[in-house]
């Protein structure tokens, strides 16, 4: 059963890959989706968040308020810190289970796992294999801007912020180039795919 790391900076497209894989018939499961179902409300995550960091950074509906929990952490290592440690052992717990789910379900299930801080988090070597989506940061500079509404500062402090291209193509298995268009993107995608597929015997 291999679990296969994707991997690639903030819009560069791997949203688009991940879904493809998911209708070729790919497990993913998805980091960022982790972390909001581990901190929603009611969870022993969020009351651990709010012991640490008050009553402040929860919202009126009981839920987490990630702006004002992020102001509170910004450039703030110690905070930071121990924000991780109170939401990465949960991740861990609730990930193992999906994983489980699974197999139990599927015992030839190829597992994707869509990890945005795979590099940062020096976690390559977790995984049977890596695919990186890359992306020039000026097209992702771009895109942020015109698809999200960041402004020009914003966006590059976000790129900025995260490993570099180089850095991720470094430790790929697979690297996906989503700087022209979707049709290529998902062709590229296609060609992994076939690949996992004969590596793993589907």
């Amino acid at each position: 059963m291999p679990i296969i790391a994707l991997t690639g900076g903030i819009a560069s497209g791997k949203s688009t890959v991940a879904n493809r894989l998911r209708e070729l018939g790919a497990h993913v499961i998805s980091a960022d989706e982790l972390v909001r179902f581990v901190q929603q409300g009611g969870s022993p995550t969020l009351d651990a968040i709010r012991d640490r960091f008050g009553m402040g950074v929860i919202d009126s509906d009981g839920e987490l308020d990630r702006a004002a929990l992020g102001r509170l952490i910004f450039g703030d290592g110690i905070a930071r810190k121990d924000l991780e440690n109170i939401v990465h052992p949960a991740i861990g717990i609730e990930f193992r289970a999906r994983v489980s789910d699974i197999v139990a379900n599927d015992s030839h299930a190829i597992i994707i796992y869509d990890i945005p801080l795979l590099v940062e988090t020096n976690r390559v070597k977790e995984f049977d294999s890596v695919i990186v989506v890359a992306c020039d940061p000026q097209i992702r500079h771009d895109r942020l801007v015109s698809l999200r509404g960041l402004d020009s500062a914003d966006a590059w402090s976000r790129i900025e912020a995260q490993a570099g291209e180089d850095e991720r193509i470094a430790v790929a298995d697979w690297v996906i180039d989503s700087s022209r268009s979707i049709t290529s993107t998902i062709t590229q995608t296609e060609s992994v795919w076939a690949d996992l597929a004969a590596a793993y015997g589907l």
